[in-house]
């Protein structure tokens, strides 16, 4: 059940097959969230913190107006609010973007993790690292990229990441988002969403059909994005 979380935390660290059953035993059975509706709601105080086992989600903030910016895209593996844990109310929201089975730890369980398993703690705080680490890139983004770069470094790191959870890999992914949600994740319109995926065909760097895309040139992908991988911390190290 827990595959993905497994997947992601051994790219960092070894995990005995004990600190495996631990992690196994946090978490309640699964249950779907249907596309489209909240896995946390904003200004929220929620009592467990919920791990993507398939499907993607976003984290967002939503303006007085109604507007709405996602902040981060998550994926297999993702626990999308660990840090509740220690920060409640929420000051943002979780969106499910597509079915997402989940599962749920309740705080109490992480909180005894925290208490007698220094090594899982560690590991899942770098997770919220991480987040924050991505987090930066997206600001970034925003303010210094250009439209096709934005797009460019996009992809990169979503291949990156689902690569990591075997739900990418030879240079496909499936991304089975909306230019309507691509362009909330870009801050962009989906006319310039619209335009910049086909600089990024007419450039021959990828092949994008529906929900599929093929990467086919990754190096010039990555010229083109100015990615730097090292914010997602891939190389394995002792934690």
């Amino acid at each position: 059940m827990i595959s993905p979380l497994i997947q992601k935390l051994l790219r960092r660290d070894e995990l005995s097959v004990r600190e495996k059953a631990v992690l196994g035993e946090l978490l309640q059975p699964p249950i779907v969230i249907p596309a489209g509706s909240d896995i946390v709601r904003q200004h929220s105080s929620p009592q467990y913190s919920t791990l993507i086992l398939d499907g993607f989600a976003a984290r967002y903030v939503m303006l007085m107006n109604g507007s709405r910016q996602i902040t981060e895209l998550n994926v297999p593996g993702d626990f999308v609010d660990l840090h509740s844990l220690m920060m409640s109310p929420m000051d943002h929201g979780v969106v499910a973007l597509t079915t997402c089975p989940v599962a749920r730890s309740p705080h109490e369980g992480l909180r005894r993790l925290t208490e007698t398993e220094p090594h899982l703690t560690r590991l899942l705080w770098m997770d919220t690292l991480i987040d924050a680490a991505v987090h930066r890139q997206w600001i970034a983004g925003l303010g210094r990229r250009t439209a096709l770069a934005r797009l460019a470094h996009l992809l990169c790191e979503l291949y990156l990441r689902l690569e990591i959870v075997h739900r990418a890999g030879r240079g496909r992914m499936e991304l089975p988002l909306s230019q309507a949600v691509l362009a909330d994740v870009l801050g962009l319109s989906e006319v310039h969403v619209n335009r910049s995926i086909a600089q990024l065909r007419s450039a021959e760097l990828v092949k994008w059909t529906g929900r599929a895309i093929e990467i086919c040139d990754w190096d010039d992908l990555v010229r083109q994005a100015e990615f730097d991988p090292t914010y997602l911390r891939l190389t394995r190290a002792p934690v």
